[in-house]
């Protein structure tokens, strides 16, 4: 069949249309695909343009929370510490959520035995709509609530000039970057263990020395660590602060927390994976297996605030040490007290004053 330059022209146009769409579509395609794979690098331009960390500079106030005596060597060098951090600065004071509060009594709680340090950057006092939970927390004589000064808890160690070049300025997350670096500092400065703000505690901590869990079977996380008064915890604190100075990055997000305690054992361990990180080949240092404190895999957090599970998740994590529940994919899930979501139930047991007077959502 003939169909003349007419219809020559209609098939090559419709040729032409298709060719269009085809490309078209490829480049939704590809426009899609670079926004999934980018999609940290614009959260960080979103987040690292709001989050202001001027309080790290800024000596203390009349008004401030009173120092953090690093000269109390006593209480100390005995090592029996478990330490927070709180690294945001506020406007109208220090803001310490329920969640966050439950951590540290639950820590407090099951640890009668252990000094719970609460150190914070900012240099206010508590807001009034957390005043409250404060009272709350202090009523436990073990809880010690301080405010550190970044230039002078440097001094005399390992990152000090490191630390005066204004490293954070680079990150894209200086608030969660600051915090990488408390933990590994903290811990280089006195033995002890440190903890997440998004963990509850279940169980006693005193006898674990020389320790940090692993998340899965192949990574190692950085939630909860332990580091010991021992040769052997002195110097894997050590060779961690050192790690972080030397492989400091502020375009990676997990380089500076769970990257330098796993690179470090890696090193000592000489072995790539935590499966492989048996006490044997990491002389004598423990990587706890996910059960210990990751026992719901990030990828289910959404099983601690699941009602209709409650039995199996409570089984899953009945023998941890701790669990954390993922705050930066759980934050915004709301959990009214008196529920019995995992969570909920979790909180009822171990931070019972703070679960009992957040208000009406914990």
């Amino acid at each position: 069949m003939r169909f003349g330059r007419y219809g020559d022209i209609l098939i090559n146009s419709g040729k032409m249309r298709k060719k269009i769409l085809i490309s078209s579509g490829c480049g939704v395609l590809l426009f899609i695909f670079v926004l999934s794979c980018n999609n940290e690098l614009i959260a960080s331009l979103v987040s690292s343009s709001i989050e202001d960390i001027s309080c790290y500079n800024e000596p203390s106030t009349f008004y401030s929370l009173k120092s953090f005596d690093t000269k109390d060597t006593k209480r100390l060098a005995a090592g029996k510490n478990i330490f927070f951090h709180e690294t945001s600065c506020f406007d109208q004071g220090i803001v310490l959520n329920g969640r966050q509060a439950c951590a540290v009594e639950s820590a407090a709680k099951m640890n009668p035995g252990m000094n719970i340090y609460l150190l914070v950057l900012s240099n206010m006092d508590f807001s009034n709509s957390s005043k409250d939970l404060i009272k709350h927390l202090k009523s436990y004589k073990n809880i010690h609530i301080k405010r550190i000064f970044m230039e002078e808890y440097v001094k005399d160690t390992p990152i000090e000039e490191w630390w005066a070049s204004n490293v954070l300025k680079s990150s894209r997350w200086p608030r969660s970057h600051m915090s990488d670096i408390l933990r590994y500092l903290t811990l280089w400065k006195f033995s002890g263990i440190y903890l997440d703000l998004d963990v509850v505690v279940k169980s006693p901590l005193e006898k674990l020395k020389d320790f940090t869990g692993a998340e899965s079977w192949d990574d190692v996380a950085a939630g909860v660590i332990g580091f010991g008064a021992s040769h052997l915890g002195r110097q894997v604190a050590d060779a961690c602060l050192r790690d972080l100075k030397k492989n400091f990055r502020g375009d990676i997000w997990g380089n500076n927390g769970p990257g330098v305690i796993t690179r470090t054992l890696q090193k000592i361990c000489a072995t790539k994976y935590a499966r492989d990180m048996t006490s044997k080949r990491c002389h004598g240092f423990t990587v706890y297996p996910p059960s210990a404190f990751y026992p719901i895999h990030y990828k289910m957090w959404k099983e601690y605030f699941d009602s209709k599970n409650k039995t199996e998740t409570l089984k899953v994590i009945d023998k941890a040490y701790a669990i954390h529940v993922w705050n930066k994919l759980s934050h915004s899930e709301e959990i009214k007290v008196g529920s019995d979501v995992p969570y909920a139930v979790i909180a009822n047991q171990y931070c019972p004053k703070v679960y009992n007077n957040c208000g009406k959502i914990f």
